[in-house]
Parts: C-alpha cells; structure tokens; sequence
C-alpha cells in the first residue's frame, strides 16, 4: 500500500493544485460579479453556464481523450482553463463570462475525467476502498483550501485570476512528469432518465435536488455573503465551513444509511437541512457564528442527499446496471445544477440575499413531500438487504466508477512497480512485435499437430 501511495504522490498534487484552483475561482467570480453590481438574477445565468459546459464535457471530452491520449488531452484541457481564467478580468462583460464559464465547465470534467481514470488504474480489489477514501479527503481539504485563498488579494483586481490560473497551470507539471502508463477509458452501457426513473424515482428526484441545491450555494453563496455585509475574510470562512462541514457530516449519515431505512434517512435529512436552511434565511445575518453554525448544517447535510440517492438506486439495480445507473444518476445530478442558480437568484431578486436559502427550503420541502406522500412510495428493500453505503459526490463519478467499492464489475489492473514512483518502464514496440510473432507461429504449429 505505501508504494501504491507513493506512486500516486505526483497525481496528488495535480489533483490538489486543479481542485484548489477551481474551487477558488468559483468563489471568487461570483464575489467579483457582486462587487461590480450586477443584479442576483444575472450573476445566476453567467454562473450556470458552468453546470452547463460541465455537463457536455462529461458526455464529450472523453473523446478528445480517447483520441490523444491522458496527457496531451490534460495538458489541452489545463492550457484552456488558464488562458480563460486570465480572460475574466479583462472586460467583464455577462455574455463574455457566460461564454468563459461554459468553456471551464467543459474543460473542467476532462480535467476530472483524466485524473480520476488515472487515480483508479492503481487500484486493485485489496486497496481500493481505501484509494477511495484518500481520494475524497484530498478532493474535499482541496475544495475547502481554495476557499481560504479569496484573503490573499482584492478580488477587484487582476491578482486573484492569475493565482487561479497558475494553479490551473502548475497542475499540469506533477502529472507531465510522471512515468506510468495512461489508463484506458472503458465506455460502459447507458441508461435513459427515464428507465431510472421507472426504477428508483426517489433516487432520481435525490440526485437532480442535490444537483439544484449545491450549484445554487457555491454560485451565489459568494453573493449572498458579500450582499449581507461580509467582508472577504468572512466570506471565506463562511464559503469553507460549508465544505468542511459536508466533510464531516459523511460519516454519521453513512453510519445511519447502513443501519436503518435509507428512505427515512434521506426524510430526516431532508427536514433537518430545510429546518437549518429557513434558520439561516431568519437569523444568519445577524450573526457569523450563527450563520456558519445553519450554513454548515444546511451544506453538510445536502451534501449527503446525492450519496443517499446513489446508495437507494443501487438498492434496486441489478449488478450490471449500477454503473450505467450512475451515469444517469450524474446526468440528473447535471440537470439540477443548471436549474438551481438560476431559481435561486432570481428568488435573491424578489426577496434579497435570505431568498438563496428559501428557495433551497422550498425545493426541500419539495423532495421532502415526493418520498413521503407523493410517487416516490413504492416497496423498500429491507435494510439486511441494503448496498453496503459509500460516500460520493458527482464530481468523483466521472472516472471513479472502476474504484467505486459498489461496483461489482470492478478488475484490476494495474501495473507491475518499479523503482520510479512504482512505475513501469515504457515496453519495447520490438520486443511486442516479436512476442506476437512467436505466439503466432506457435499457434501454427498446434494446429499443423492437431491436423
């Protein structure tokens, strides 16, 4: 395990270097968009076009990989982001950075799509539960870290774009130094919406919620802050406590979800995050301590809503189907982020900065009535019977489905180890050619036997 570790310390902090940089960026455009004035209601169009982009490029950048291969396709794909993070500041302009945001969110899930293929080629059947967990909490302290970095300058300025954009860059410089080979991308089955939804409605209606709720806090959680009063070094507290709190909140809900009904899980923590949500709305800008205290409830536990969708629909597939499941999971998943910033700010417009988290109390409200008196009753699988439940989010889904414990399809394969970061050393075209024409003349030569 320690060489297993130790080979996937390059793409580590590739990893690091990209998720800080985007989860900083994300925060700091929508402070910028608040400080130069534009309305709650633009601020969430410009930002949704990133869910939009993220979602063409988990259905279409794995082509570009497939045809130039990991690391031309990650070095393709950074190039892009970084040269239109240093494009934000020069004219801002809705249509431009509606544009810009679109081109990031593409770029972005090849980004992922890369580097999780990569991390769960060295996984095998022994360690990857645990190559799982460590990819998780490098995925959330990297994510909560970025936004710690909104302090360093004045994000009036041009300073911020660039730290972004040479994290984006540096990224690029662990993983082009690596020696091991490139995974190959496998194009599992699809499944429609529909089908899913004839399957599992509860965990269709949990993904696309989760997807409308956490698009809607890191797209205009930024506004909302800076609309209250903070300043940038609360906003940045505010902003990370979220994503620790999702963190943290994991475990016990995982703990809940394994030991009893995951329908009435995801009630209660569907009522308690509508409970803390309309708690923010009433007291939070009174007071910063209360505020992160509801924030990081109300984050902690939507954040557990797609996991608990995944964990009820895999209930009800059969083997085979949970990996096209989870591509149709990420899709609704997908679908809900380019609604929630767009409901949410247009309600921040009627109602002012609290209308974020009432319209996410709605919506909870919503999803809260589904499961227990609308469509989503039908029969539950008995807890003994439940899928063992793992922690996961949409962005981890993209090329984790081979390192997912859930799966049941799952092969190793990787690679022997060698003295350089565990990695094998490029094989001989010749040598190949000659071990292919030998097999072949020994195929020969057993059938001219058996004649």
């Amino acid at each position: 395990m320690s060489k297993t570790a130790l080979s996937l310390s390059s793409l580590i902090a590739s990893i690091i270097l990209l998720i800080g940089g985007n989860a900083f960026l994300m925060t700091l455009l929508g402070l910028r968009l608040s400080i130069e004035e534009f309305s709650a209601s633009v601020i969430g169009w410009i930002l949704v076009f990133y869910s939009v982009g993220f979602v063409g490029g988990t259905l279409y950048a794995g082509r570009i990989i497939e045809r130039v291969g990991h690391i031309r396709a990650f070095a393709v794909f950074a190039a892009v982001l970084a040269a239109s993070i240093l494009l934000y500041p020069m004219a801002v302009k809705a249509g431009l950075w509606g544009v810009l945001r679109a081109l990031g969110g593409f770029v972005m899930a090849g980004l992922m799509i890369v580097m999780e293929s990569w991390f769960s080629s060295r996984a095998d059947n022994n360690n990857r539960a645990t190559l799982f967990a460590i990819y998780q909490i490098v995925f959330f302290l990297s994510t909560a870290g970025g936004q710690v970095l909104i302090r360093v300058a004045d994000p009036a300025g041009f300073i911020p774009f660039s730290l972004a954009a040479m994290l984006v860059a540096l990224a690029l410089v662990p993983l082009s130094l690596t020696r091991r080979e490139s995974p190959t991308i496998i194009q599992g089955e699809r499944m429609s919406l529909a089908k899913l939804y004839r399957i599992t409605p509860v965990g269709t209606l949990g993904a696309l919620v989760a997807g409308l709720l956490i698009s809607a806090f890191y797209a205009m959680g930024p506004v909302y802050a800076n609309q209250i009063g903070l300043d940038v070094n609360q906003l940045s507290n505010f902003m990370a406590s979220a994503i620790v709190a999702a963190m943290i909140m994991a475990w016990p809900v995982g703990r809940f979800c394994d030991h009893f009904d995951r329908y009435r899980v995801m009630q209660v923590a569907t009522l308690v995050a509508a409970g803390c949500s309309v708690a923010a709305a009433l007291v939070g800008s009174f007071n910063m301590l209360v505020l992160i205290l509801f924030v990081g409830l109300y984050m902690g536990i939507s954040a557990t809503i797609y996991p608990i969708a995944v964990a009820i629909s895999n209930d009800r597939m059969d083997s085979h189907q949970i990996t096209a499941a989870s591509t149709a999971l990420l899709l609704s998943y997908g679908i809900g982020s380019c609604i929630g910033p767009v409901v949410s700010s247009f309600v921040m417009d009627l109602m002012g900065p609290a209308g974020l988290f009432v319209s996410n109390a709605v919506i909870l409200g919503l999803l809260l009535f589904f499961i227990t008196v609308g469509p989503g009753r039908h029969k539950r699988v008995p807890v003994e019977e439940q899928e063992h439940y793992y922690t996961t989010s949409p962005e981890m889904a993209l090329g984790m489905a081979d390192l997912d414990p859930r799966n049941p399809d799952f092969e190793a394969h990787t690679n022997h180890e060698s003295a350089d970061e565990g990695e094998p050393p490029p094989e001989d075209p010749h040598h190949v050619e000659a071990n292919a024409e030998s097999e072949t003349s020994g195929d020969d030569t057993d059938d001219s036997k058996k004649q």
